[in-house]
């Protein structure tokens, strides 16, 4: 039996228990809507969904599901006035 690896195991549990500890910086992902699939973007705080309500209004309900799912694991978005 591996015992470093027990306490590694252990140690990553303890880490994932606080999502304070990851900051993500970028990513790319397929969003499964109720009708279609999404592509989103995230780069350096900032959100790019390819759905027709974020081409006009900057967020839509995929960005603001992932905003929800990775509180505090994102920098939060600047509220913009419409």
């Amino acid at each position: 039996m591996d015992y470093g690896m027990i306490g590694k195991r252990e140690k990553a549990r303890r880490y994932a228990e606080d999502p304070k500890r990851f900051r993500f910086n970028k990513f790319d992902l397929t969003f499964h809507g109720d009708n279609n699939e999404h592509h989103v973007q995230f780069d350096s705080g900032t959100f790019v969904c390819d759905c027709e309500f974020f081409l006009t209004h900057k967020r839509c309900s995929h960005t603001m599901a992932l905003e929800i799912m990775l509180k505090d694991m994102i920098p939060q978005p600047v509220e913009t006035s419409s």
